[in-house]
């Protein structure tokens, strides 16, 4: 075989594995993404256990409080759903949701069972949620910054390329996002004396 023939057989080797390389390394990013989606889940699902914890304590102490609960039951409930039926957007506002009244509504209550506040189990499930929030807020980080490498990196010059040729590359992940009603209600808020 002459030089350029080998030259050739080298150049089309290196070619074929930088391809390899590239679609190895999308596929790792989509594996991470579909990943850190899971982790949300394992947070979801430890919130469910913890707010089904609290609810059992809560409904000890209260008889009339019951808006604030029948909230959270109905958008666990929903989310379950939206969960089942595969609607990551309906799961997302749900979640988004649930957070909210547990930012406001719990407390509120807390505050006006003094032997509630005082109650080790309903401290320590309150303590656990916080938790949880935190963790939750760290995994929906972690999906949203994946999901931004891999967005990234599919849609740079060669890799782009590599997404073309094979399709089972080009996926589309839904970020983490609170709804535009809740934002503007956020960006809104005021204080009031």
């Amino acid at each position: 075989m002459s030089m350029n023939g080998l030259i050739i057989v080298a150049l089309i080797v290196v070619v074929f594995v930088y391809i390899i390389s590239i679609y190895n390394r999308l596929i790792a990013m989509i594996e991470a993404v579909r990943n850190n989606q899971k982790q949300i889940d394992i947070q979801l699902d430890r919130r469910y256990k913890v707010f089904q914890s609290l609810l059992e304590v809560v409904k000890k102490y209260m008889d009339y409080e019951k808006s604030t609960l029948k909230d959270v039951v109905a958008l666990r409930n929903q989310a379950q759903s939206a969960k089942a039926s595969g609607d990551a957007a309906g799961m997302m506002q749900a979640e988004n949701k649930i957070s909210g009244v547990l930012s406001s509504g719990l407390n509120v209550v807390f505050e006006q069972y003094p032997d509630l506040k005082a109650n080790q189990n309903a401290m320590q499930l309150q303590e656990e949620i916080v938790s949880t929030e935190n963790k939750l807020a760290f995994s929906k980080q972690a999906l949203n910054d994946s999901i931004e490498r891999y967005n990234a990196l599919k849609k740079s010059f060669f890799q782009a390329i590599i997404v073309k040729l094979f399709g089972n590359l080009n996926q589309d992940f839904p970020y983490w996002q609170l709804d535009a009603d809740t934002v503007k209600q956020q960006e809104n808020f005021t204080v009031k004396f």
